[in-house]
């Protein structure tokens, strides 16, 4: 499905709504409905276990949003954490000046995928893609553009050359999406944290930031947390929480928003072994993302040209959403700059006595940072499809579903009783109703004929129907309907609770991933 068929199927089956509506809106702020918080939920509870759970050495955290501001200072956010702002002067709409060259790059390659289809449809089983785009010479020509914007961008931004990044905009002939034109200011640096005040304290002694980031709580509690855990090199520390981002441009529905969610984890590793266990989390992570059915087709690794001031080695695991290829998660080497830096301006010893080395030493770090809500967008964009089935009577008819793997399903079961004013019916649903309400997510519905009933469950991606006719009345059983086969099959009532566990229970998932 296209992008505005995702969005419009989120806000009407109450997945995502625009936040604030009522008021016109709030942009780049969302609000998560009846659906998609238990999605959100079992997303971040499958991270969670894998994580943490599954790992005796890793241990979990939920530090305050608001920190000390000399923190942001050592981390860098205060100095180094902003974005390249232009404004187009007849329309008045501000861009980042890094997306607008990406945004021409997208569309070169657009025109490149076009030509490559074309080519698959013509030569059809022997069509060779890597070949094709090595030695066709209009894709040759378009991918050196690409290349070259690409790479001028990104030697601009590290050498934070404004004035090379406002030539390239020129010299690309990028217009304005909105007025048209190329009538550009200069490109400046705009700083992403919101900042507030603490209490009556005026003035920069009572300034606050909203964290743009969970892991610098993690770092200051590095000696708190490995103290009370007891925990020895290597280990980490995960945590979930809010984040915020005074976001130039945010946009594609939730996969940019100013008020977002973040799953991290920060491993401590002994100096010198930094890069096996970036090796490993990177390997580790992917078969993450490719265990709740993700293809490997639509996940790629992309190591950074431009590494950030903490890291020696960086990578996003990227997924390929309607709009292309973008970061779904990060895997960086962080060195021992955070450590070190607020080692430094707080004047405390953030070290750890390592006993089988018989020394004091600030650890390096691997970190894993993924997106709850672009991961929520990933699953949404992946498994919402619509596709042509059989009917009641065996013709075709075309039905919208989201296959979402069963354990991150926001409903597991659907309890449905054939006849809704049937009295014994209705008794003998709400009885399932009311014992698998204990062991799972599972809903009650009623309203309109079961077709269309069940329909609405696909719609949401609940993997299993339970519906009670007269028959169970007479031998206590009742049909079961499986989402993605649509196979119907009759069990005894006292193994409906059985049957759908074994598939939706997330400790098999879990297996997967240890």
């Amino acid at each position: 499905m296209d992008f505005k068929q995702i969005v419009s199927h989120c806000k009407e089956y109450g997945f995502v709504y625009q936040s604030s509506e009522v008021y016109d809106g709030l942009a780049a702020v969302y609000d998560y409905g009846p659906n998609g918080v238990l999605l959100k939920n079992n997303i971040k509870e499958y991270w969670w276990k894998s994580m943490v759970q599954m790992h005796q050495n890793i241990v979990g955290i939920d530090s305050a949003i608001f920190m000390h501001p000399k923190i942001w200072k050592a981390s860098g956010h205060v100095d180094a954490f902003n974005d390249p702002l232009v404004d187009n002067k007849d329309s008045n709409k501000r861009y980042r000046a890094d997306q607008l060259i990406e945004g021409y790059a997208d569309k070169i390659e657009a025109k490149i995928k076009k030509d490559v289809e074309k080519a698959r449809k013509k030569f059809g089983d022997a069509f060779d893609e890597k070949q094709f785009r090595e030695t066709n010479g209009r894709i040759i020509d378009r991918q050196a553009k690409i290349d070259d914007a690409l790479g001028r961008m990104n030697k601009a931004l590290a050498d934070d050359n404004m004035e090379a990044l406002k030539s390239l905009i020129e010299e690309l002939e990028i217009a304005c999406p909105v007025s048209g034109t190329k009538n550009w200011t200069d490109v400046r640096q705009f700083n992403l944290m919101f900042s507030t005040q603490l209490g009556n304290i005026a003035g920069e002694d009572g300034k606050l930031y909203l964290r743009p980031e969970t892991a610098q709580g993690i770092f200051v509690n590095f000696l708190n947390v490995q103290k009370t855990s007891r925990q020895k090199i290597p280990f980490g520390i995960a945590q979930i929480g809010k984040a915020f981002r005074n976001e130039i441009v945010a946009r594609q529905f939730i996969f940019r928003m100013r008020e977002f969610e973040q799953m991290e984890m920060q491993f401590f590793v002994r100096p010198g072994e930094e890069m096996k266990w970036y090796q490993y989390w990177k390997d580790t992570r992917m078969k993450w993302h490719q265990a709740i059915g993700t293809p490997a087709s639509k996940l790629r690794y992309h190591d950074h040209e431009n590494l950030a001031h903490y890291a020696n080695a960086a990578l996003d695991i990227e997924f390929e959403f309607p709009f292309g290829f973008k970061e779904l998660e990060g895997i960086h080497s962080r060195t021992d700059f955070d450590l070190g830096s607020h080692q430094e301006l707080s004047g405390r010893k953030l070290q750890y006595f390592d006993p089988e080395l018989n020394e004091n030493y600030v650890p390096y770090v691997v970190e894993t940072s993924i997106g709850c809500d672009r991961m929520f967008l990933a699953q949404v964009s992946h498994n919402l499809v619509q596709e042509e089935v059989p009917d009641a009577e065996g013709k075709s008819s075309t039905r919208v579903v989201m296959k979402f793997h069963p354990s991150l399903a926001p409903i597991k079961c659907a309890v449905l009783p054939l006849v809704k004013n049937h009295e014994g019916l209705v008794k003998a649903s709400k009885d399932i109703f009311d014992e698998l309400k204990f062991e799972t997510s599972v809903q009650y519905d009623e309203k309109d004929a079961i077709g269309r009933r069940y329909r609405r469950q696909d719609a949401v991606g609940t993997p299993y129907c339970v519906t009670i006719d007269h028959q169970t009345l007479e031998d206590q059983t009742v049909t079961l309907r499986e989402r993605d086969s649509l196979n119907q099959i009759r069990i005894p009532v006292d193994q409906v609770s059985a049957e759908v566990l074994k598939k939706t229970n997330m400790n098999n998932l879990l297996k997967e991933v240890v």
